[in-house]
């Protein structure tokens, strides 16, 4: 493994999609505080203003709607532009609607393949992905008929985290779940902790800890825990790059 530019001294510089709000903005503030440099990304330039405060801090904007597969290869393009990123902080997700699986599961598989392999990739999973289903017959990709929970695209989404921990050894991939947390998705309700909801994402993106330099984990508030008995299935996992190859045109190196 190549050292971070954290354990040589100096900062790492971290892509974070979903960064308008909740769980993304609160990584980008933590991360922007201890001096690390920050590309948020926000869905339209309609949006540009919820991060205002994270680019007058220092952190760098990119654009792209991840319901759509020409904005998210754009994207990948324009984080590209801005040069190698230590660590890509898979965030943005959705709770419903059509475009389900492609924001919670193809844009995280499509700009893994596309932007240049960081040294650490974290991807948000969800407690609910252990009701995910395995079979993947009849899911739209597209977004254009709604097929697959929740819970489906937070297990596909965790099972890809895996996945590229097993095929890209020079790589630290992980899975966070980051609790039930007060955001825009979670609701005003919602009985975690917000703050405590970013600390293992950030954490994993930066920290020289031994505990934070591996790979293939699923985490929860810094502690692993075992996921679903799919996420780490060989078999379920190539079906599920088969799938997701066939229906972006593009495979994982």
């Amino acid at each position: 493994m190549s050292q971070s530019r954290q354990g040589t001294g100096r900062k790492s510089r971290v892509f974070i999609t979903g960064s308008s709000d909740g769980l993304g903005q609160a990584a980008a503030k933590t991360l922007l505080g201890q001096g690390h440099e920050v590309v948020v990304h926000v869905r339209s330039q309609a949006r540009m203003p919820a991060v205002k405060e994270l680019l007058d801090q220092g952190a760098i904007a990119t654009t792209g709607d991840l319901s759509d597969l020409a904005q998210i290869r754009d994207l990948a393009r324009q984080v590209n532009a801005i040069g190698r990123m230590d660590a890509v902080v898979h965030n943005a997700g959705v709770a419903s609607g059509s475009q389900l699986l492609v924001v919670n599961t193809v844009a995280p598989y499509l700009l893994t393949a596309l932007i240049q392999r960081p040294q650490r990739l974290i991807y948000l999973s969800s407690s609910m992905h252990k009701g995910g289903r395995t079979e993947l017959a009849g899911m739209d990709w597209s977004g254009r008929t709604s097929t697959g929970s929740y819970s489906d695209s937070k297990l596909f989404v965790t099972a890809l985290a895996a996945a590229v921990a097993r095929l890209w050894p020079d790589v630290y991939s992980n899975s966070v779940d980051p609790g039930w947390v007060p955001t825009q998705m979670g609701g005003p309700g919602a009985p975690d902790d917000l703050h405590l909801g970013q600390v293992t994402q950030a954490w994993l993106a930066v920290s020289d800890e031994p505990e934070a330099l591996t790979s293939g984990g699923h985490w929860h508030h810094q502690r692993r825990l075992q996921p679903h008995a799919a996420v780490n299935d060989i078999q379920f996992q190539d079906k599920l790059l088969a799938a997701l190859a066939r229906s972006t045109g593009t495979k994982l190196a």
